[in-house]
């Protein structure tokens, strides 16, 4: 086949980073497969480049998804990149691409979704739900906003994107981010920018008026289809009272109240993340894939 490989100009600028683009095609031009690297703004012996990488089903096979593949190595090698990153279904064609090519398995991912409606929905374990928000959790009480956090909250909800920092990753090299009041605006951004609706319930400790934990739920603009889960932390000085459990549920319970249309809730979690897959558990989260997070050495 007749291949060439044509990198785009994109406009996927952010604070976090920018994203190169490249697209293969046939001899008549006609699109074969792509590759996006995003490569994040910050420096360090530890950064990683997020790979997409997609060949036409009908194209497989012949060397496409290596060519595109070489591209974006070299393009994560001149940008200063350590590591290259991505991400496949377990068993799935690019699974198999990755491992064959050097990659390294660092992760696993487990994904699961709370039917709300439909057939699959159990409305009475939903209901069920109320009874863990209304559950006593003394020294500590919820606060919910959407979009971008309140100013006066805004210092400590900061403060409390900490609570994320020993989440475990195992071998895929993260390093926490470092988060400011113009990076966390920046995100809130991001999401509203695209159409969707960020929800974030935080668990306020009374004796000091600080955020001790947080969930976020991005929702699409117009209340249907799936809402996704973002992060869910509580600080270390916090742990051990139930509050991650009671601030989903929390979050739960007020998608179905303001979203009846919404179908259903997706989480994803680290296999080694034991506290969280309880959590989920607890809410009735079923399992519907695994997929697996690859690293690329530089």
């Amino acid at each position: 086949m007749s291949l060439r490989v044509t990198a785009l100009t994109d406009p996927a600028v952010a604070p976090s980073g920018r994203r190169l683009a490249w697209l293969a095609s046939d001899g008549d031009g006609a699109p074969v497969g792509s590759a996006f690297l995003r490569v994040p703004a910050r420096s360090g012996p530890d950064r990683v480049a997020g790979l997409e990488l997609h060949v036409h089903p009908a194209e497989r096979r012949a060397g496409i998804g290596t060519r595109l593949l070489d591209e974006a190595v070299a393009a994560g090698r001149a940008e200063g990149a350590a590591l290259l990153g991505a991400e496949a279904e377990d068993g799935s064609p690019g699974d198999r691409f990755l491992s064959a090519r050097g990659f390294r398995r660092a992760l696993t991912l487990l994904y699961a979704r709370l039917p709300l409606t439909g057939a699959e929905a159990d409305p009475a374990a939903l209901d069920a739900l109320a009874g863990i928000v209304d559950r006593p959790h003394p020294g500590y009480r919820l606060v919910s906003w959407q979009g971008t956090v309140p100013d006066e909250l805004a210092g400590t909800f900061v403060e409390s994107r900490g609570a994320m920092d020993d989440m475990p990753m195992g071998d895929t090299g993260y390093v926490p981010t470092v988060w400011d009041l113009e990076r966390v605006r920046d995100a809130a951004a991001v999401v509203a920018k695209r159409g969707d609706l960020l929800h974030t319930v935080a668990a306020v400790h009374e004796a000091d008026g600080a955020i001790a934990g947080f969930t976020e739920l991005v929702v699409p603009g117009d209340g249907t289809g799936d809402a996704q889960h973002y992060g869910t932390g509580v600080l270390p000085a916090h742990r051990g009272h139930g509050l991650a459990l009671w601030m989903k549920a929390a979050s739960v319970s007020g998608a179905r109240e303001r979203y009846p249309d919404l179908a259903g809730l997706l989480a994803d979690t680290a296999d080694v993340n034991h506290w969280m897959r309880r959590v989920n558990d607890l809410l009735g989260y079923r399992p519907t894939h695994t997929a697996h997070e690859y690293r690329l050495d530089l």
